[in-house]
């Protein structure tokens, strides 16, 4: 049977990776980005460029949004509305994918609704980098019959993407997965610091600990290795990007009244980390804030 024609609203760092990997396994991939750049490079990888939302829908089967703003969301949920308008598509599936407040997510959600199109909510935990290893997880909400009929898309990046609710359960599970990634970042930055004080060699630590049962995180295995090596580009997750995810995690925890005390005292270090000109390096570069406050 014939692969179903893909759509990809967003070809930044996670959605290009995205559309290359649909590319190699033989999908044919319309992509639209406003960075010409972006348009580039996923022609040269194989896909072909919509000039706009209106195009992209009328040739995608499902369409995949990988947006890195609520304005790019918000933008992107008048212009789909408008082309379901003009030109209904029953059948037609969108998975958002980008982490963005739930009250925008809502939003998308309200406005893009139209007869016969099924919407999920299935933000990732992952980064680019560890798409190779098939280490992403897919928070899959909505119709469960919309997710049954995508599960072969999410098998193209992982075997990790279960369903776990109605709309917009997807986004609360990966505000729980990166309030934990934020603290362990932070955490692991502490650790190489301590170590240094202590005049041991950071690589030990990281051989000691990366692949321990106990301890053992692929965070740590990913952003202490970059720690160790002192080396923070390309990012694989930019401070400046992960300061947004830090706010929608902290509105969030507000609005139901939870206490976040450990994530609270890590916010002040991407804080620091930005005003020491690393807002452009991996989140990694935390390292560097508790270096400085240690005199090394």
């Amino acid at each position: 049977m014939d692969k179903r024609k893909i759509g990809m609203i967003g070809l930044g760092i996670m959605g290009g990776a995205m559309a290359k990997q649909l590319i190699e396994l033989g999908y044919t991939v319309f992509g639209y980005d406003i960075s010409q750049d972006c348009l580039d490079l996923h022609c040269q990888n194989g896909g072909q460029a919509a000039k706009d939302i209106e195009s992209l829908v009328m040739n995608a089967d499902i369409v995949i949004l990988s947006l890195a703003t609520s304005q790019a969301l918000l933008d992107s949920a008048q212009k789909l509305s408008a082309a379901l308008r003009k030109r209904p598509h029953a059948g037609l599936i969108l998975i958002e994918t980008s982490t963005l407040p739930l009250n925008d997510k809502e939003y998308f959600q309200q406005t893009v609704q139209a007869e016969g199109i099924r919407i999920l909510d299935c933000p990732i935990s992952g980064t680019a980098v560890r798409l190779s290893e098939r280490a992403w997880t897919f928070f899959c909400s909505g119709p469960v019959s919309a997710y049954e009929e995508t599960i072969e898309i999410y098998d193209a990046f992982t075997d990790t993407h279960p369903y776990v609710g109605e709309y917009g359960s997807g986004t609360k599970m990966k505000y729980v997965a990166n309030h934990l990634v934020a603290i362990y970042n932070v955490a692991y930055g502490e650790s190489i610091t301590l170590a240094k004080k202590l005049g041991l060699n950071p690589q030990d630590v990281l051989d000691l600990f990366g692949n321990s049962p106990v301890i053992g995180t692929g965070v740590m295995r990913l952003r202490m290795k970059m720690m160790v090596d002192d080396s923070f580009v390309p990012p694989t997750m930019k401070v400046q990007v992960w300061q947004k995810d830090m706010q929608v995690i902290g509105d969030a925890a507000k609005a139901v009244d939870c206490p976040t005390p450990i994530f609270n005292a890590c916010a002040g270090i991407y804080t620091a980390a930005m005003a020491q000109g690393l807002a452009m390096e991996d989140t990694a570069s935390v390292v560097r804030v508790y270096a400085g406050m240690a005199g090394l």
